[in-house]
């Protein structure tokens, strides 16, 4: 993990292999962003027109290379475009600065050491740029031979420190804010390892047993119900999806608990850890991302470490339910009736629709324990994406108040999502004639049916909430800002938030 810390070092005489600083787009031209005053005046003032004839504009994710002024001891400047100049008394949103510190980290690949010279006018702008520094630098390549170095990342290793420039070592707000940071990042980036392990090293048993290993290390409670215990139990979603592997599906609780606790939240991740569609087989050309079925689980993992981590004055219970989905001779076929933890019946009409299954299990499971509220966060549907793209997930719920604070929450912390409708007309779409319900209904709005589908497993009363992240779980493409191709950990920080926000008494 990149090293992170706060510096009252003034740029020239730092040693590092390069000072990063910011360039925003004006009316006539680039402008100097705050922060980079020293290099600006090592240029004679002119750093903004050396800029422009090298090209850069001030765009938002710009990248500009240019060597050091006389006088440095860093031998390279890199400025990253902002986009657009504040208003007047405004400053630079947080959620800019957090990119901006991821481009700049991952173009410094390779190096030992970077000072962020970037707008910084209060702890909440260190807390995002050191999080965007982090996230940035993160680099997934247990699996490459890279030499002498099998960490490194196409052959050189991720930027091993990032040091904050204008930060205040001694002051409590900043060193919280980059404690945060670390925190925050550290769990993300761990269920980016999650995600982008690959299934036949991540089965029910190998997440279940990594899960184990975290809640000891950081005083989280743990219980793990196997193949037999659900069976006693009666969890016929699970034991339906694992019922075709030779990897039996496990249900993990993890909790994180506070003395000084006045409320209870549940959080529930869909953590399938490769989905082949079982009976119901996905086409050719849809198999090859599905070990990223379980970044519900992965996220709702690490929100429960960084929970503990960070000492929050909640209690925090997490659900990760886990199963291979596989076709075979045990398999669920299309048309059987499983009974659910909850009692009631659900007729499988798709096994491809599977997620929802495991989920309404750990749903009632999460219910029973009557937490002030519930999220569930999951890779549930393709018309999700088909709705809102690859960056941004959805949000459904029972609570019109609650999915709006969630929706805020997670725009604050810069994870794009949008609240979506639970249509009472589409209820309907799912009766069965076999069953008390069916795991599928109209095709379109498939997104919201499986919203409608997990609200009947939710205990009555109880506030709860959906995330469905289909779209920005797993990123296929280049890497953009602070979020690289492949498993990206969408959702924890939402889910932090929300922690940080319940603990602070800010949601009633």
């Amino acid at each position: 993990m990149t090293a992170l810390t706060l510096s009252t070092a003034a740029a020239p005489g730092l040693r590092a292999d390069a000072i990063v600083i910011g360039v925003a787009k004006g009316a006539k031209g680039p402008v100097v962003a705050p922060g980079a005053e020293a290099v600006d005046k090592a240029y004679d003032g002119r750093l903004a027109g050396v800029l422009e004839t090298l090209g850069a504009s001030g765009a938002e994710g710009e990248v500009t290379k240019l060597p050091a002024p006389s006088g440095f001891k860093a031998p390279l400047v890199l400025a990253v475009g902002l986009g657009a100049v504040p208003e007047k008394d405004a400053d630079y949103d947080t959620e800019v600065l957090r990119k901006a510190a991821g481009i700049a980290a991952r173009t410094l690949t390779g190096s030992k050491k970077a000072a962020f010279a970037l707008p910084l006018t209060d702890a909440a702008d260190a807390g995002a740029i050191g999080e965007g520094a982090l996230l940035g630098a993160y680099s997934f390549d247990t699996y490459k031979d890279n030499g002498k170095d099998p960490k490194a990342k196409n052959g050189k290793a991720p930027l091993a420190e990032v040091a904050l420039l204008g930060g205040k070592p001694r002051d409590k707000a900043y060193k919280a804010a980059v404690e945060r940071a670390v925190a925050v990042a550290e769990e993300l980036n761990r269920a980016r390892d999650l995600v982008n392990t690959p299934p036949n090293d991540l089965n029910p048993e190998a997440f279940a047993a990594i899960a184990q290993a975290a809640a000891k290390e950081h005083g989280i409670k743990v219980q793990v119900l196997d193949e037999k215990a659900l069976t006693k139990g009666g969890y016929g979603g699970i034991l339906g999806v694992g019922a075709g592997s030779a990897s039996g599906p496990r249900l993990v609780k993890l909790s994180y608990t506070s003395s000084k606790a006045k409320k209870h939240l549940a959080f529930v991740g869909k953590g399938i850890t490769y989905d082949s569609g079982g009976i119901s087989l996905k086409p050719a050309g849809h198999n090859e991302t599905m070990k990223c079925d379980m970044s519900g689980a992965a996220s709702v993992f690490a929100a429960v470490v960084a929970a503990a981590r960070l000492g929050l004055e909640v209690n925090v219970t997490g659900w990760l339910a886990l199963a291979e989905n596989m076709p075979s001779g045990s398999a669920t076929r299309p048309g059987d009736v499983l009974r659910m933890y909850s009692g009631k019946t659900v007729e499988v009409l798709n096994t491809d629709a599977e997620g929802r299954l495991v989920l309404a299990d750990a749903l009632w499971a999460a219910s029973q324990e009557k937490p002030d509220a519930i999220v569930d966060v999951a890779t549930l549907t393709g018309a999700m994406m088909l709705a809102l793209g690859n960056r941004t997930f959805g949000i459904m719920g029972n609570d019109d108040a609650f999915r709006s604070a969630l929706h805020e929450a997670a725009e604050e912390v810069g994870e794009p999502a949008w609240p979506m409708p639970l249509p009472e007309h589409l209820r309907k779409g799912m009766d069965s004639a076999t069953a008390d319900i069916a795991n599928m209904g109209e095709r379109m709005g498939g997104g919201l049916v499986a919203g409608l589908f997990l609200r009947e497993f939710v205990g009555e009363g109880i506030t709860w909430a959906h995330l469905d992240i289909a779209g920005p779980a797993f990123n296929e493409g280049g890497p953009f800002g602070y979020t690289p191709k492949g498993g990206t950990g969408s959702g924890v920080r939402t889910l932090v938030r929300l922690a940080e926000l319940t603990a602070a008494g800010d949601l009633g």
